[in-house]
């Protein structure tokens, strides 16, 4: 079971991103506020649900919350200050838009920055620990897909809607074929010479 609370007696917002290491689209970001004490066995990594799982908690997660928010940053956005900024900056605008002010935060990953002071502490695989990480790693998840899939009727040629930005074969032959897009993120290796390790899972 993942825990419910990492701050004792604070009210506390979890937060997680999501298209971190997409070459397309925006980086979604999400923060959840949990009630003291919640439970919930079906909760865990984004990452490790199925697709239609991860819809159906989207609809727990938003019925159950104290509070919760997505924000976002755009491709243009991430070309100027960086991704890791860029996804920091996604994390703080979801936290701007929470309904109920949180006492702590608690991130997914190991880099976050100061927001208006409240303690917080970022937890690598924080999204297998956390409930609230967790929720908030769904609903960035489905969010960004719900987006991807939007973008992919307007640009089908690059399969966003299977790859959702991230650097498939198919994707890259695609940018070699037919350029980029005003989404694409210009900042980043593309065409992905001597970059095919990546990590799908940022």
């Amino acid at each position: 079971m993942l825990e419910s609370h990492y701050y004792e007696g604070k009210i506390e917002a979890g937060c997680d991103e999501a298209g971190r290491g997409c070459l397309a689209g925006s980086v979604y970001a999400a923060a959840v506020i949990l009630p003291e004490g919640y439970q919930n066995e079906l909760l865990n990594d984004s990452k490790q649900l199925t697709e239609r799982r991860r819809y159906q908690l989207r609809e727990i997660i938003e019925r159950d919350a104290v509070a919760w928010a997505v924000g976002i940053v755009t491709p243009e956005e991430i070309d100027k200050i960086n991704i890791l900024n860029a996804s920091i900056l996604a994390m703080h605008r979801a936290l701007d838009q929470l309904k109920v002010r949180p006492e702590a935060v608690i991130v997914d990953g190991n880099r976050f920055k100061p927001y208006q002071k409240l303690p917080y502490t970022t937890i690598v695989k924080g999204d297998g620990k956390y409930l609230s990480i967790a929720a908030a790693s769904i609903l960035a998840k489905t969010y960004r897909d719900d987006y991807m899939n939007r973008l992919a009727e307007e640009y089908p040629q690059y399969d966003w809607i299977s790859n959702k930005g991230y650097p498939t074969k198919k994707h890259r032959d695609a940018i070699r074929q037919y350029g980029i897009t005003p989404y694409h993120r210009k900042s980043y290796n593309l065409l992905g010479v001597e970059e095919l390790s990546l990590d799908f899972g940022l």
